[in-house]
């Protein structure tokens, strides 16, 4: 039996709650996982996991256990990877997840330019608006809005991203160009309904300083943000975009921009788009994720400069 494997399947079916939790994990069957929690309970000689058809549970030995060994994996990968470092090779698999918009627009074709450098890692993508779970999901980072962050994490802000209000021009030669904020509620409003909790996200925004929300009225709504572009794009109305989503619209002309910067000394800003690149624990910083975490940092910059950029990581805790 290679020991070493069976604990990182034990840790796996803890920490996922279940043996096919596990399994998926770990691109095995459910089978072969339970087989092997079988061999390495035989091993130990004692009952590690109380198991029916419905329900799974650590046995005192096995609570006991996995408090001694659950760091066994982290440190093993933690080691591994260091030596492909020493290396100048990283190699293996690396999961990252996102949200949808970002993940489609920003970061697949950033991907491209970091696989290159790393032939040997596998570089896996999920993008959702909805739940991220590092460890059932087997994410080694996620990328996510503010709204998305939660206690216990530990997450880096990497850039904020400029939030564009526009429409297309048959829209405002109908209805009229709004000249601040506080006339938004007079138009009809294309809003995205965030799918974690259902709710809207605000459209805010600073002035002299301060930051408010502006009463819109929502005539349209949608869940994906390329879909409410379309509808803009269409006449249907105004919407809130991430510049990456505007741009190529803004360029071709099919969306103009309201509120410039710089127009008014006094006009208010839509408040930006804050992404934070985040990891489980401070110990899943392996050297391939701070590779790829340094890999955006450098290219978002270019693109997005950021003036108050966090050196270190922080816990969510510590969020502004």
């Amino acid at each position: 039996m290679n020991l070493l494997a069976a604990i990182a399947s034990f840790i796996k079916v803890v920490e996922s709650g279940s043996i096919v939790g596990a399994a998926k994990s770990l691109g095995v069957s459910a089978a072969a996982v339970s087989q092997t929690l079988n061999r390495l309970e035989s091993h130990l000689g004692v009952r590690l996991l109380q198991r029916t058809t419905r329900s799974m549970a650590l046995t005192e030995h096995g609570a006991l256990y996995y408090e001694k060994v659950k760091r066994i994996a982290a440190d093993l990968e933690s080691a591994q990877s260091s030596i492909c470092v020493a290396e100048t090779v990283l190699q293996g698999r690396l999961s990252i997840a996102s949200t949808s918009a970002f993940g489609r627009h920003v970061l697949a074709p950033l991907i491209a330019g970091f696989a290159a450098l790393h032939p040997r890692l596998q570089v896996e993508l999920s993008t959702t608006d909805g739940k991220i779970s590092h460890i059932h999901d087997g994410i080694d980072l996620s990328l996510r809005i503010k709204p998305q962050l939660e206690e216990g994490i530990v997450a880096r802000k990497i850039v904020a991203l400029p939030f564009i209000l526009c429409a297309s021009p048959a829209y405002l030669q109908r209805a009229g160009r709004p000249s601040t904020p506080d006339e938004l509620h007079q138009h009809a409003c294309l809003a995205f309904r965030y799918p974690l909790d259902g709710r809207f996200l605000r459209w805010s925004f600073i002035r002299d300083g301060q930051r408010y929300d502006a009463p819109i009225n929502a005539t349209a709504i949608s869940d994906d943000i390329d879909a409410l572009a379309q509808m803009a794009i269409h006449g249907a109305g105004i919407t809130r975009l991430a510049e990456f989503v505007a741009a190529p619209f803004l360029a071709s002309g099919q969306l103009l921009a309201l509120f410039e910067p710089g127009a008014n000394a006094a006009q208010a800003v839509a408040e930006p788009m804050e992404i934070y690149a985040c990891v489980q624990e401070r110990a899943a910083l392996t050297p391939k994720v701070k590779a790829f975490i340094d890999y955006l940092l450098e290219h978002l910059a270019a693109r997005w400069p950021m003036e108050h950029t966090h050196p270190q990581l922080l816990s969510r805790r510590d969020l502004p």
